[in-house]
């Protein structure tokens, strides 16, 4: 494609969900992974049927970013996605397609250990141009824990070509800690660092879009949020979508135990645009969403509700 030609706008839907790991000691109102494995997969399912194209290139087209996940909880979701059978072997090799692929790895040692920070992707809409995982400490480059955090954290960064429309897009997905105040404000940092060199060196005329989703682990009103928005670079979804754009629940946090967690709810996951400060020029926003995590049966699938951005990649 030359600079002169014109890419076409790319519908998309943006799910990020913190689906909790597969714990073996569930707290008081969790279920095991294995009760709550077919309603999440159920849900992403559904939120992303519109969005999943079986034929080359596709149209509209949808990322998931999930957090919290164990290797046996990526395969059981990649093969649940694919209808596929379940998995032979709890270390194989996640499924790329026939419908969905991901990429990132393990935090622990870069390949399978610990949480995953994983981007889903339909492998027939887009073309996958570059893959990086970043941990977030001063050792950006190999697993390693970072200042006062209480675990190893991670990005997971890709780049892809959507078939159809030519647009680029990087892609990108964290969780920041849960209990090092400073270790999250040096992780903003040290993403921004990463999304503006990759932009540098995967950006073609300006034509790219940048979306970045994760769990933050801080309200709007704490630091690590206001160090993102203040730097000008992304725009938080909700904020654009304003109140006449927003659909569902408000908390993205719940915990398992609605009366007893009611100091640590409130919205923590969010799903951010960019790269430039006229975000307008770059993206639109059709809609914002908050989704159920608890239906009548009873079950949360998650202590985190799913977080869902309908935009479209303008150019």
């Amino acid at each position: 494609m030359t600079a002169s030609e014109k890419v076409l706008p790319l519908p998309l839907r943006l799910l990020t969900h913190n689906i909790r790991y597969a714990t073996s000691s569930p707290f008081t109102g969790e279920r095991p992974w294995a009760e709550r494995a077919p309603l999440v997969i159920n849900q992403i399912r559904h939120e992303t049927r519109s969005f999943t194209s079986r034929s080359r290139g596709g149209g509209p087209a949808s990322f998931v970013c999930l957090q919290e996940v164990l290797h046996s909880q990526l395969l059981d979701i990649l093969h649940g996605l694919n209808r596929l059978l379940p998995p032979s072997h709890p270390d194989a090799e996640p499924p790329r397609g026939p419908v969905w692929a991901h990429i990132g790895v393990g935090r622990d040692d870069g390949e399978t250990q610990g949480e995953y920070s994983p981007i889903l992707y339909p492998v027939d809409a887009f073309d996958l141009l570059h893959v990086e995982t970043v941990w977030l400490s001063p050792t950006p480059n190999r697993p390693s824990k970072g200042w006062d955090a209480g675990s190893i954290r991670i990005l997971t960064v890709g780049v892809f070509e959507h078939k159809l429309s030519q647009q680029r897009v990087i892609a990108s997905n964290t969780h920041l800690d849960n209990s090092g105040a400073r270790s999250r404000l040096e992780s903003i940092a040290i993403i921004l660092r990463t999304l503006r060199r990759i932009e540098s060196e995967w950006g073609r005329d300006g034509q790219v879009g940048i979306f970045l989703a994760g769990d933050f682990n801080s309200f709007p009103t704490q630091a690590a949020y206001q160090a993102m928005e203040s730097a000008g670079y992304l725009q938080d979804v909700h904020n654009v979508a304003g109140p006449e754009g927003r659909h569902g629940e408000t908390m993205t946090f719940t915990g398992f135990r609605p009366d007893e967690d009611r100091h640590l709810q409130g919205r923590i996951d969010f799903v951010w645009l960019g790269p430039r400060g006229d975000t307008a020029k770059q993206w639109a926003v059709e809609q914002y969403s908050v989704l159920p995590n608890r239906f009548d049966a009873g079950v949360y699938l998650s202590d985190h509700r799913a977080v869902v951005g309908d935009v479209t990649l303008l150019c």
